[in-house]
């Protein structure tokens, strides 16, 4: 296979755009290069200074990929002649820009730079507020020249020198102030037309195949191509299909899987784990592309009973999901296993105990992905075999214990990505864990509108307590409430801001105490007081540790013996 090496114009390069001769292969992943990856373009082709060079695939009569149109360029007028392989970022962030193709950026060119190492380029960033697009200066040229800046759209290969002269006649106020500013945009005109993007051609020949492997090895963006990029343009070239489209399908049947983990990296480890490899990214490379797409419907059907049972195990999102490296094994698993009433409950049973022993053990701290390729082995062992006494690492008490007590009360803040605070605040509302004010149980749609509070305030603590921020932000003194209630709470004592809330409860005291102890929180426990009463600082403050502490301990061993049951698979 031979490659020829050929330079051509900015300006021609735009025309195969325009006109869609030039067009993107489909598996291309899409526009994302940054606002000052562009900038850093522009200001090297203003100054002359070399792009790096493109590659194509030329084309003949038939398309060996599907194809798509570069973003923001027209619909084609004429027949495809070149798939751009490599080259897109480039192209789109100089087409985009020199169209003024940007919804919330508009680029200028500098005309007087203060220091030899100004940029050429600049972007502003744009916003739309009450229907007006500011910031309004960037579009009025009087202002834009105050500023020293030309728009880049004046710079376009297809402008003539007349939008140069009537921006600048709008820009100055005189007929001689027009001419200079004119005479200061038409060299950077030039420099745009006489800008070249060098680029190596593969012929008419070249087998999909080959063609995919160089557009692998030859990619030369700032953002290195990810598996699941290789995998698109692999699974295309084999199967004629796009991973792409399959993904969006899979998006629509399950959206509330993007909830809690990214749907491409979740398919290519659920694909890994159904070949028995584990979930990594030299796994995801050797993926047999073929079984892929024939297993697609089973894996689309896995990724949604896995979803569903998070949901009903009260795990409704990535923020209060300890571990993603649950999620494909759940996904696999779940496809797999039988459906029959019984036998159906049996493999629930056993998958609830695999989630929280997950959860709750430190199987997965370390070596994730090799951890779940062998607890998937094992649960397939027994749920699709019917090998009853098949080992899964994760059940074996011995190796993998669950939390002590202790190891509970100083689990920190769970906001933080730490995987027993999130599976202790998992657990906290499993009962329920319904809002203290207006009684609404933690649902997916109610959690938006929740917010993480400290049930023994924090400056009390802090303050009076005399304790630090790490014995502070504990696990086992959070709690998810609205944003109402915990602004009413604030910093009141526990017991004075249960007791407003009991007054205010239309079945008193004890409607309160359900909601409270549907968190695991014991009531008894938080109703407590009165330290403002308490004159000496020292005493003050010993009570309140005093009273924190057993708070603590009493939430502890609540929310310990919900594990055990649930470690063991009951409900």
């Amino acid at each position: 296979m031979g490659m020829n090496a050929s330079n051509r114009s900015l300006p021609d390069w735009f025309t195969r755009v325009r006109t869609g001769q030039v067009k993107l292969p489909r598996f291309q992943r899409f526009e994302s290069w940054s606002h000052p990856e562009v900038v850093t373009l522009l200001d090297s082709v203003l100054r002359g200074r070399p792009v790096g060079a493109a590659l194509v695939l030329q084309i003949g009569d038939n398309e060996p990929f599907f194809s798509r149109v570069m973003a923001g360029a027209p619909e084609p007028t004429e027949r495809t002649t070149e798939h751009l392989l490599d080259g897109q970022q480039r192209l789109t962030a100089l087409w985009k820009a020199l169209n003024d193709g940007y919804e919330n950026r508009t680029y200028f060119a500098l005309l007087n730079p203060e220091a030899e190492d100004d940029s050429l380029a600049v972007g502003i960033s744009r916003w739309v507020r009450n229907g007006q697009i500011y910031p309004i200066w960037a579009d009025q040229p009087k202002e834009q020249w105050k500023r020293h800046l030309a728009p880049m759209r004046l710079l376009h290969p297809d402008a003539d020198d007349g939008e140069v002269d009537e921006w600048s006649d709008k820009a100055t106020s005189s007929i001689e102030d027009s001419r200079i500013v004119a005479r200061q945009v038409r060299p950077l005109r030039t420099a745009v037309r006489e800008a070249n993007l060098p680029y190596l051609s593969l012929p008419i020949a070249t087998p999909p195949d080959e063609a995919i492997g160089v557009f692998i090895r030859m990619n030369t963006t700032s953002v290195r191509l990810s598996a699941f990029d290789i995998v698109v343009a692999q699974f295309e070239a084999a199967n004629r299909q796009s991973l792409h489209d399959l993904e969006g399908l899979l998006r629509s049947a399950v959206p509330a899987a993007e909830r809690y983990v990214q749907v491409p990296d979740l398919v290519l480890r659920v694909a890994a784990l159904r070949e028995d490899r584990p979930p990594t990214e030299s796994s995801f490379l050797r993926l047999d592309l073929q079984r892929l797409s024939n297993e697609w419907e089973t894996i689309e059907r896995g990724v949604d009973g896995a979803i569903r049972f998070l949901e009903e195990e009260k795990v409704f999102d990535r923020d209060r999901l300890p571990t993603v490296a649950v999620v494909p094994v759940l996904a696999s698993i779940w496809s797999q296993m039988p459906q029959a009433l019984d036998a159906h409950g049996q493999a629930r049973t056993l998958l609830r105990q695999y989630l929280w022993r997950s959860f709750f053990t430190e199987r997965y701290d370390r070596a994730a992905a090799t951890a779940a390729h062998q607890d998937h082995r094992g649960l397939r062992a027994r749920l699709v075999s019917g090998q009853a006494s098949a080992s899964i690492p994760v059940l074996d008490e011995a190796r993998f214990p669950i939390a002590e007590v202790e190891a509970l009360e100083t689990a920190p803040w769970p906001r933080l990505r730490n995987t027993l605070s999130r599976a202790i605040l998992a657990v906290s509302l499993r009962d329920g864990g319904m809002d203290f004010a207006d009684g609404t149980p933690a649902t997916r749609e109610s959690l938006s509108r929740r917010e993480y509070h400290h049930l023994f305030p924090e400056a009390l603590l802090k303050n009076d307590g005399c304790l630090g921020d790490s014995e502070i932000n504990r696990a086992l003194n959070c709690a998810l409430v609205t944003w109402n209630t915990n602004r009413n709470i604030s910093a009141k004592e526990p017991l004075a801001y249960l007791r407003e809330r009991v007054e205010r409860a239309p079945l008193g005291e004890e409607q309160i105490r359900r909601r409270v102890n549907s968190h695991l929180i014991p009531f008894v426990k938080l109703n407590v007081g009165g330290y403002s009463d308490i004159e000496c600082k020292s005493e003050r403050s010993a009570r309140i540790k005093s009273d924190y502490r057993r708070f603590l301990r009493s939430r502890a061993e609540s929310v310990h013996e919900v594990i055990r049951r649930l470690c063991s698979g009951e409900e």
